[in-house]
């Protein structure tokens, strides 16, 4: 492919912009962000060296180059179309929802995503884990978990249920901490407290269930994943410190949109 050669991913990102008349709406089907959808269209047509949108506040509409460019690609989509089987061909054209949330409720969703991506599935859920929080307003993620309850313009929350947390252990697990070197209130509560009595240190909180879950020693759990976890029981009381509600954030005018929409509807049935 020579320099002058748009990829195909550039002409399927165009086609859904023309499809859907803005960058948002695309940005779900493709599952790239607005801004970076911009950003190649702009390339698109410095490539092409021609206009193909007028941009518009309400939207992107098509110059009559750009109509040209989309009747001429109509043929290649469907024929690619036409070599997809039509079970991926229709996973593929359900609408994406980003999730994201720090690794303990990541957890949680990701056991309960047979019923937040329905029966038989109507989306198709993207799971963003992490502890760094991803950006709502710039639609990193269409829904987000939060400790606390949103202060920025132009966001939606919904309180969720009181999140705590407590010491867990296998049966017969010394009585040394696991260790999370993260920067979260929980990991930053044992740290400060375990002392000496280290079992084992890591940088993955997945990994420390793991350990815990093997005999190694005791970690410290929202009570949501340690409550009838397999092989785990508690051994001391809740910290009463590290307590805290659960907030699900939204952009205040994707909410609206029917696909977010029931998957903010189903978490909270979950989660509520």
């Amino acid at each position: 492919m020579n320099e002058r050669t748009p990829a195909w991913d550039d002409l399927a990102a165009f086609l859904a912009i023309a499809r859907h008349g803005g960058l948002s709406a695309a940005a779900r089907e493709t599952g790239s962000s607005a801004p970076t959808l911009g950003r190649r269209m702009r390339a698109l047509e410095r490539m092409l060296g021609r206009e193909l949108f007028v941009r518009r506040t309400h939207g992107y509409d098509l110059t009559d180059e750009g109509e040209r460019l989309r009747d001429g690609l109509r043929p290649a989509e469907e024929s690619i179309l036409r070599a997809i089987s039509r079970a991926d061909r229709d996973d593929a054209l359900l609408p994406l929802v980003k999730v994201t949330a720090g690794t303990w409720t990541m957890l949680a969703v990701a056991e309960a995503l047979p019923a937040i991506a329905g029966a038989p599935p109507d989306l198709r859920v993207r799971l963003v884990p992490g502890e760094d929080v991803l950006s709502i307003p710039r639609r990193e993620a269409a829904i987000g978990f939060r400790a606390r309850r949103p202060v920025e313009a132009g966001l939606a929350a919904r309180r969720l249920r009181r999140v705590a947390f407590a010491p867990y252990a296998a049966q017969g697990a010394p009585d040394r901490w696991i260790v999370v070197r993260a920067d979260t209130p929980s990991a930053r509560w044992v740290a400060e407290r375990c002392g000496s009595r280290i079992a084992a240190e890591t940088t993955a909180p997945r990994l420390a269930l793991d350990l815990a879950t093997g005999g190694a020693g005791r970690v410290l759990l929202p009570t949501f994943v340690g409550d009838g976890r397999a092989g785990l029981e508690r051994v001391g009381e809740t910290v009463d410190e590290l307590a805290h509600d659960q907030w699900l954030v939204t952009h205040d005018a994707d909410r609206f949109l029917p696909e977010v929409r029931r998957a903010l509807d189903r978490i909270g049935a979950v989660f509520g």
